[in-house]
This record gives C-alpha cells, sequence and structure tokens, in this order.
C-alpha cells in the first residue's frame, strides 16, 4: 500500500497486552499523544498497572491500565479450544496475551469504538504517521497490519531454517495490528500464532492490507527449549491450515488423512533442518542450543495426532460461534468506556486512570440475565 496517497483515518483506541515494566511503554504512549487515541493498558506480570497509567498521565495521554488478574468469569467467554487443551499438560498453554487481546475487543465493541490498534510492549514505531494510514485502510480491509522490520517474528523452528540460509516469510501478526469493528467479530484462540487464527474469517482469510514499519525487538528464540515445545501445536496447526488456504482449498479439507500426511512431512522437516545445523559453521554454543531447542519441538511434534488437529479445528469452528454471540450481546450494550468496565465486571480497584476519574457509582451493571449464557 502507497502510503503517500493512502487515505488516513483516527484510531479511537491503542491497546497494550502489557506483560513489561512501563520503561517498555513509551512508543505506545507517544503514538497515543500524538494521535489523540485512548490507551488502553490491560496489565500483568512485570506490569504494574498503576506504575503505567502515572508514566502515560505525565506524558499527557489519556491512558486507562487495567489489572486483569482475576477477571469475573463471565466477561469473556469459556472456549472449547481452552478446555481441549486443558486436558493435556503438554499442549496447554498459560499465558495470557489472548485473553488481554480479547479484553480489548470486547471493550471496543461495548465502548463504541470503531478503530483500534493493537500494539506489544516489544515493538518500536520509527513513524507514527503509518498509524493514521493504517486506520484509513480499515475502510477497505478488515485488519491492516505494519510491517515487521526488526527481529522476524517467527517459530523457533522458522528461525533455524532462517539461520541456515532457508528464506522465510513473514506474516502479519498481533505485534501491530490495527483492526476494525467488522473483525471484531474474530477471537484470538491461545495458542501460538493465535493471531493467525484471528485472521481467519471461519472458512478462509479475512480482507487484510500491510503498510508502513514496526520494529521487533531482538530476542534469543533459543535460549529456553521449552519456547518450541510451547510453540510446536499452534505452528503445526496454523502451517497445516495455511497451506491448505495457499493451495485454494478449504478447511473442510483438513481431516485426519491430512494430518496423517502432514505431521510426517512436519517432523522430516524439523530432522533436516538439525542436520544441517550440525553440519553447519554456526558458532559452537549457539549451534547447541539450536539443536536442543529442535528436538524439542521434534518431541513436542510426537505428542501431535491427527485426531487431535481435528478435533481443535472443530473447537475452533464452535468458539468462533460462541465469540460472535458474545460481541452480538456486547454491541447491545453500548453506553459509555466507563460502562463497558462496570458491564464487564471488572473490579474499580483493579482500574487505574490517567486523569481524575472513577466509574460513577449509578453506571448501569449488567445483570445476570444478559451476561453470556457460557461461564469460564
Amino acid at each position: 500500500m502507497d502510503p503517500q496517497n493512502a487515505p488516513r483515518a483516527k484510531l479511537d483506541a491503542i491497546v497494550v497486552p502489557n506483560g513489561r515494566p512501563p520503561v517498555y511503554l513509551k512508543q505506545a504512549i507517544d503514538a497515543a499523544v500524538r494521535l489523540g487515541a485512548h490507551l488502553l493498558l490491560l496489565c500483568s506480570l512485570r506490569a504494574n498497572a498503576n506504575n503505567a497509567a502515572i508514566q502515560a498521565r505525565r506524558a499527557g495521554a489519556r491512558v486507562t491500565a487495567i489489572d486483569v488478574r482475576r477477571l469475573p468469569a463471565w466477561g469473556i467467554p469459556a472456549f472449547e479450544t481452552d478446555q481441549l487443551l486443558s486436558r493435556s499438560r503438554e499442549h496447554h498453554r498459560k499465558v495470557d496475551t489472548s485473553l488481554k487481546r480479547n479484553l480489548g475487543l470486547s471493550i471496543a465493541a461495548l465502548a463504541g469504538w470503531k478503530r483500534i490498534l493493537f500494539l506489544d510492549d516489544d515493538i518500536e514505531l520509527p513513524d507514527l504517521e503509518d498509524l493514521g494510514v493504517a486506520a484509513g485502510a480499515l475502510g477497505e480491509h478488515a485488519v491492516v497490519g505494519l510491517e515487521n522490520g526488526g527481529m522476524p517474528d517467527n517459530s523457533v523452528v522458522c528461525h533455524a531454517l532462517r539461520d541456515i540460509g532457508v528464506d522465510q516469510a513473514t506474516f502479519i501478526g498481533g505485534g501491530a495490528l490495527a483492526v476494525g469493528e467488522d473483525a471484531f467479530d474474530s477471537f484470538f484462540p491461545n495458542i501460538y500464532n493465535e493471531d493467525w487464527f484471528f485472521l481467519l474469517d471461519g472458512m478462509g482469510l479475512r480482507p487484510s492490507a500491510v503498510t508502513g514499519l514496526a520494529t521487533q525487538k531482538p530476542y534469543d528464540p533459543y535460549r529456553d527449549a521449552d519456547r518450541a515445545r510451547g510453540e510446536e501445536l499452534g505452528d503445526t496447526l496454523a502451517e497445516g491450515v495455511f497451506g491448505l488456504l495457499d493451495r485454494g482449498l478449504g478447511l473442510n479439507e483438513a481431516d485426519e488423512k491430512y494430518w496423517r500426511g502432514f505431521l510426517p512431512d512436519r517432523r522430516q522437516i524439523i530432522k533436516h533442518t538439525v542436520e544441517r545445523v550440525e553440519s553447519s559453521t554456526i558458532e559452537s554454543a549457539q549451534k547447541a542450543r539450536m539443536i536442543v531447542a529442535l528436538k524439542a519441538a521434534i518431541g513436542r511434534s510426537y505428542l501431535i495426532e491427527p485426531e487431535l488437529c481435528v478435533k481443535y479445528l472443530q473447537a475452533w469452528q464452535v468458539d468462533n460461534v460462541r465469540w460472535r454471540d458474545h460481541m452480538s450481546k456486547s454491541r447491545h450494550d453500548v453506553v459509555s468506556f466507563e460502562d463497558a468496565l462496570v458491564s464487564l465486571g471488572i473490579d474499580p480497584s483493579r482500574i487505574h486512570w490517567g486523569v481524575e476519574h472513577r466509574i460513577r457509582n449509578g453506571a448501569k451493571r449488567r445483570s445476570n440475565e444478559s451476561r453470556p449464557s457460557v461461564r469460564a
């Protein structure tokens, strides 16, 4: 997309799934101040909602920081995909990035926002004008990603392939992603490559575009072999699904027969990568970390059965329906941003404002009857 002649629009909010200290929020704060967007910080892990709100307020941002720990069970619907993976110690994923992004979508729908930007706290933005272009492109596209010009946002396996000289493409991801209200009815499942699944509408890829530039800060993908283990199921499913789409086929083709052919091919690719790494001139310590990580990925792959792949995609499609129903109810409840937080049952003590603000006692509360029928 040519940014010179592209239409521009205003972002209603910048949503940051914040897990790092406030110093990592500089880019998001600067962008919110520059664009006049509401800065919504969803905090956990090493992030402190109160400190984050104070830093943003000092910079002049209109900010709300929320401690997302111990959210009410009915704020976000329970997902079949979560229940499926929770039965398995190997595939259960104990991260909350998807929860934060889904909460951001729920708040956006309740608050009546039309255009939001998901921005991870390890992303840098060389030119903030790119955000106006991305927001403007939401008139024709459901989502618009900023091109990653820094550390490639790939899996451990893809990083290893790149390090031995195999060309690896990158795809738009949730780290710097503008989302229009037409895509609010999609959700982020709690699995690696959750942003790839978000871009699917249940059968195919949503209309999407790429513009501008974002920079992922460097990290060592081989530092902990658990990273490769945790990525393998999501990487396998996403690569398998998008492989079908690339061939003009649909998700109905992702049956057990398909996965019985795909999984051995996947494992063979990783094994061949290990052999290439072993014979390479890569520095010995780095080579050792790479091999350990790749073997961890293979080990986890052998715990992935074709039946699990089919069950996961079936559960994901059920979750799509459940999420659309949840968001349909949310849109009917639109009153104000403050009421959106009350409606989701967020404890006011966990909300930190960037201005002198407080949820009024008379704000409309969602009754038990209007809560989602499925409880987490």
